[in-house]
């Protein structure tokens, strides 16, 4: 059970389940309601079960090589025990998401339920074999946005909010954003090690120094999307720009020192608590300003 939850990495579990409580909380007005604890919990924890742990166990081979995993980030196992403990994820992953997702799909629109199928598509997209989206460059860093950005939308269209509202498509498209150059700028450390396993991605495509640049620009780009969302919600545009900051303290990384770059991905994951703080302020004071308390 144990190497069970570790694949599930409860660092991050908050980053898929606030998404989807915050967008059902603020579209409703701050409806508590079955749906939402439900909702909730499973992008809390059994949509990360499935998430990470489909990686797991179908990365394994790369992630013997790769001297960040055992730790934060990513549970490794000992390969005597890996077959059985690979089943039990995997049993685990599916037997956790079911119940979930058939409450979720009989309380929810056509609508809502096509939602949810496409990002549980591309959560198992990702890593399954013949699919391997994590292989396909730029396909891979929108594919991981939208393992975040999907619990957020689903939860938008599970409670019917206007996707075309000045304070909704400008989020998504930001977080989208966010979520690409999140993605991109974490592939730049495993550079060298991606290529000699034979695995593609976005960073072994362009390389380090141009994943670094384009990550860097998408930040910025996230923070410029967001100028356009009403006061006080445009308070937002400062929050990517940390990261524009953070990822280009490594403009200059090149391929031959690609691992550097990891000190800039656990910085990464520490300011994701941060920002998380500063949005819930955010959400609160807009909250109160639409309610006029």
């Amino acid at each position: 059970m144990r190497e069970v939850l570790a694949a599930s990495r409860p660092f991050s579990w908050i980053n898929t389940a606030y998404p989807f409580a915050a967008g059902y909380l603020m579209a409703t007005g701050g409806r508590l309601d079955a749906t939402f604890v439900v909702g909730t919990l499973f992008f809390l924890v059994p949509y990360n079960l499935l998430m990470y742990g489909v990686n797991d166990v179908f990365d394994y081979a790369s992630d013997l090589r790769n001297p960040r995993k055992g730790g934060i980030e990513g549970g490794l196992v000992a390969p005597e025990r890996a077959a059985a403990v690979h089943r039990r994820i995997l049993w685990a992953s599916v037997l956790s998401t079911l119940p979930f997702v058939v409450w979720l799909v009989v309380v929810g629109s056509a609508a809502a339920t096509a939602v949810l199928a496409l990002v549980l598509f591309l959560v198992v997209a990702y890593s399954a074999p013949g699919l391997r989206f994590k292989e396909r460059p730029v396909l891979d860093s929108f594919t991981s946005a939208m393992h975040f950005v999907g619990p957020l939308l689903y939860a938008l269209v599970l409670v019917d909010a206007d996707l075309r509202a000045p304070t909704v498509w400008p989020v998504l498209v930001a977080f989208v954003l966010w979520g690409m150059a999140s993605h991109a700028f974490g592939a730049v450390q495993d550079v060298r090690a991606d290529r000699e396993g034979g695995i593609a991605s976005v960073a072994t495509a362009l390389g380090a120094h141009p994943t670094v640049v384009l990550s860097t620009l998408l930040y910025v780009g996230a923070a410029a999307v967001l100028l356009v969302v009403p006061w006080p919600g445009v308070l937002a545009a400062v929050l990517p720009l940390p990261y524009a900051v953070s990822t280009a303290l490594f403009w200059r990384v090149t391929d031959d020192d690609c691992e550097r770059a990891n000190a800039g991905w656990r910085r990464f994951l520490w300011l994701n608590l941060v920002t998380g703080f500063l949005v819930t302020m955010l959400l609160i004071a807009i909250a109160r300003t639409s309610t006029g308390s």
